[in-house]
């Protein structure tokens, strides 16, 4: 027998994949309907609204892997390893649910006033985290606040060329973006090159 929780489940799933596909805005409660099986008086048993619905997803993402993370980092104690353990939560992760990182990516200012407050929270909150372990690395004079929007930028846009189904492994691609992150792509004996200042710079 199907319970309450697993209909609004399915419910939220359907809309992920839905969102994900067509956007927020072009996706209609009926289309929600059709797709999920679900009668309209249905759904609005469960969920007010189209953007309750996004909240949802969005909320129950951010609560998910900020605990997976917290996880992942228990009993791992060295600051680099720290940051590779959070990287390769994040992609193995999101991996798994290109969707939800495609509505996180796209629909982030779709939602208002508590909804809204709630889900910032809720990703201030991974954002700290991952501010907090730059902090505790021996890392080169990069202001840690850029580092760590320039690798959720290189985490957060995989879902527009990874295939999940294709030869690179969740965990290979892990790897190789925390080395990346960490130590660059060219070899670490080439010799420094100072960048010249750009016209006018």
């Amino acid at each position: 027998m199907t319970s309450s929780d697993d209909r609004l489940q399915h419910l939220v799933g359907t809309a992920t994949a839905i969102f994900a596909e067509r956007g927020f805005r072009a996706t209609s409660m009926r289309d929600l309907s059709r797709a999920s099986g679900m009668s309209l008086a249905g759904i609005y048993h469960y969920v007010r609204s189209k953007h309750e619905l996004l909240f949802l997803i969005q909320d129950q993402c951010f609560t998910e892997v900020h605990a997976g993370a917290v996880a992942a980092l228990e009993g791992v104690t060295d600051p680099e390893e720290r940051v590779r353990a959070f990287i390769r939560h994040h992609l193995v992760f999101f991996t798994g649910h290109m969707d939800k990182m495609k509505v996180l990516s796209h629909e982030d200012d779709e939602l208002e006033g508590t909804m809204r407050q709630q889900v910032r929270e809720r990703k201030r909150a991974y954002v700290d985290l991952l501010w907090s372990l730059l902090h505790q690395v021996d890392h080169r004079p990069v202001n840690p606040v850029v580092a760590g929007y320039t690798l959720f930028g290189m985490m957060n846009w995989i879902y527009t060329w990874y295939n999940p189904a294709g030869t690179i492994r969740p965990e290979q691609l892990a790897d190789d973006v925390a080395r990346l992150f960490l130590y660059g792509y060219l070899p670490s004996t080439r010799p420094a090159v100072e960048l010249a200042a750009s016209p006018g710079g």
